[in-house]
């Protein structure tokens, strides 16, 4: 399965192919967003973390919690199990199709990142970098292949956001329910 973003979703500035400076943080709808975090079904953690107080680790979990199939993958661990998954080397190993990437790496991994997941037979619909993760050539690469992405945010944050789990004000009881 696989579904296109239309453009005009996007914010202007976005849209436009524009980005924010370094640092800040990247503008995308809420629509755009929500979109994503209801058709992915697959991720690939890029970058997760076996230390349970990483955010990769907890993000990842969070995310298999919510019903996404995650694969770990980190060439450090391979072979490791976590949330259920053997963990792999890199994204040519995750089994069967990936539907979103997500990057806990720094931006000067990014490139090589998204050349790996752009010759996978089965081409993500999404590139999700993490917060303080950016890189616009790699991004623009990809766009060019018709990929959607994501800069400098994190899926955990909008999904608790969009989805009516973030709790402003007070704290988060760590209640987790399916979205499926």
């Amino acid at each position: 399965m696989s579904f296109t973003v239309p453009r005009s979703t996007l914010r202007p500035e976005i849209a436009s192919g524009a980005f924010l400076s370094e640092g800040r943080i990247m503008e995308y709808s809420d629509e755009l967003l929500r979109s994503i975090l209801t058709r992915v079904k697959t991720v690939a953690c890029i970058g997760v973390s076996m230390n349970p107080v990483r955010p990769s680790f907890y993000v990842a979990r969070y995310l298999s919690l919510k019903g996404f199939q995650v694969t770990p993958v980190n060439p450090m661990h391979t072979g490791e199990i976590l949330f259920g998954q053997t963990v792999v080397a890199d994204l040519a190993e995750v089994p069967g199709d990936i539907d979103m990437v997500d990057i806990f790496r720094r931006p000067e991994h990014v490139p090589q990142i998204v050349e790996s997941a752009l010759a996978l037979d089965h081409v993500p619909q999404v590139i999700w970098m993490q917060i303080g993760v950016t890189h616009p050539e790699a991004a623009a690469m990809a766009e060019a292949q018709g990929v959607t992405v994501i800069q400098n945010r994190c899926p955990k944050i909008e999904y608790q956001r969009l989805f009516g789990e973030l709790r402003m004000g007070g704290f988060n009881t760590g209640v987790i329910s399916s979205r499926r």
